[in-house]
């Protein structure tokens, strides 16, 4: 199931690679050039997302159009105890994050694997998603996400101690 996901992800980016590449009007004027022409990304292609720790503590974070909120996650460093265990695959709930109805009727289709993911989370509400299955568009500027106050992490003991 997790190998599926990974492949499904892999053809995503190569279609969004290609089609980006593809373009004429990325290319330099000079046919000789080898150098594509894409620039790099500026804070104005970047996308606010405002994390509810479970504490209540609200962080402000910015990610990439494309990037999930897992990948916003690690790559900002912020600190959600257990939060994306299994690392982006699909195979826990770890990063189960809770939006206001209006985002989540923004966030796309669910999958049945997300789904079932979902039914092992604790705290499971009728807007809860997984981090890993979000991808940051411009149309989610400004998008609040609660972290729940309890994970399913295996690897903690029944104590909540790692």
């Amino acid at each position: 199931m997790a190998l599926v996901t990974a492949f499904r992800r892999l053809a995503q980016y190569s279609r969004r690679s290609v089609a980006v590449l593809s373009s004429p009007a990325v290319w330099h004027s000079n046919p000789r050039s080898f150098t594509s022409g894409i620039q790099p990304l500026r804070a104005d292609n970047k996308v606010t997302v405002h994390f509810v720790n479970r504490d209540g503590e609200k962080v402000t974070v910015k990610g990439s159009p494309g990037d999930s909120l897992l990948d916003v996650v690690i790559n900002e460093d912020l600190d959600f105890d257990g939060f994306g265990a299994c690392e982006g695959t699909l195979a826990c709930s770890t990063c189960h994050l809770i939006f206001d109805e209006d985002i989540y009727k923004q966030l796309g289709p669910i999958t049945d694997e997300e789904m079932d993911m979902l039914d092992l989370a604790y705290g499971l509400t009728d807007t809860s998603r997984l981090g890993c299955q979000i991808c940051l568009t411009k149309s989610l500027e400004g998008m609040v996400a609660r972290v729940p106050e309890s994970v399913a992490d295996i690897r903690q003991s029944k104590d909540g101690s790692a």
